[in-house]
């Protein structure tokens, strides 16, 4: 690093003319100039400028190491403006991971609105249902549903993730709406599998709970196959909200037991998660603050 700074001391002298003016534009003493040069003359071992009373000129080494010493300042100024712009608008690739289900249906749709709000970022999506190791896969942001995570990294909360009861019009029209957590033991009902769930399902409204061992023929582990088999007329599917947003917007199904909630072990958080450190990129900073922002929406 001393030598960086001879180098670019050096560089002065010779655009400025003299040591002493080189000393005020660098707001040094004249001295230390002198020091520097000469520090970087024994680094070359050569001189590299011929000094007398009134004038400066530069040796024949003197004028290459002083073209380099010039294209190294230039690209230190490239360097310090590519910082700032870094550091007042998010730019570059984001490399993002997810749960598949999850990034199709929640995470995709929204990044087309992020794009247009930060024109200079790139998103690069993998969905994938594993746990991707984002120092070993190059990844800078993994969307993850947990109800913890492991040590080591640095987490955001998105939002809670919540889980609903759904069934088709034709399902229920032939077969009946529960009334009660209870009556579901009568009812097809179709599993997310997924080691905690298990086919027992709880829930909650208000002081009330309730736990029923549902009966399953059908398991599956993808929240958007439950949805096709519910809309099949399949039966009374549990699976997670976003999963079943868009058929119930639009009528393909019904919710039921609404006024329960689907308890634990189900429930979860929804989490950003970076490597930690102590800054964070403005581009992943943005987006965290996008998702968390959209997440209600």
């Amino acid at each position: 690093m001393e030598l960086l700074k001879e180098m670019a001391i050096f560089a002065q002298v010779v655009d400025s003319g003299s040591f002493s003016a080189a000393a005020r534009q660098l707001g040094i003493a004249t001295s230390a100039v002198s020091r520097h040069v000469s520090r970087l003359e024994a680094h070359m071992g050569a001189r590299l400028l011929q000094r007398t009373t009134r004038s400066l000129s530069l040796t024949e080494l003197g004028a290459q190491v002083h073209a380099g010493c010039t294209r190294m300042l230039a690209s230190a100024r490239e360097v310090n403006a590519l910082a700032g712009r870094y550091s007042a608008q998010p730019t570059g690739v984001i490399r993002v991971t997810a749960p598949i289900v999850f990034g199709q249906m929640w995470l995709a749709p929204r990044l087309p609105l992020f794009l247009a709000r930060y024109p200079d970022v790139d998103v690069h999506l993998t969905l994938v249902d594993r746990t991707v190791d984002l120092i070993e896969e190059g990844e800078d942001l993994a969307i993850r549903i947990a109800r913890e995570l492991a040590p080591g990294l640095a987490a955001r909360p998105l939002c809670a993730l919540t889980y609903v009861l759904v069934a088709s019009s034709g399902y229920l029209d032939a077969h009946g709406v529960p009334a009660t957590p209870a009556e579901l033991a009568n009812h097809r009902c179709i599993c997310l599998r997924h080691a905690e769930l298990g086919g027992s399902w709880s829930m909650q409204r208000g002081a009330e709970t309730a736990s029923v061992a549902v009966p399953t023929r059908v398991t599956i582990n993808n929240s958007a196959a439950v949805m096709a088999a519910v809309e099949a007329d399949g039966g009374i599917g549990l699976v997670s909200d976003f999963a079943a947003r868009a058929a119930l917007a639009d009528g393909r199904v019904r919710p039921v037991l609404a006024d329960w909630q689907v308890g634990d072990p189900h429930r979860r958080m929804i989490h950003a998660v970076y490597v930690p450190g102590r800054h964070i990129a403005l581009k992943i900073r943005a987006l965290i603050d996008f998702l968390a922002a959209s997440a209600d929406v």
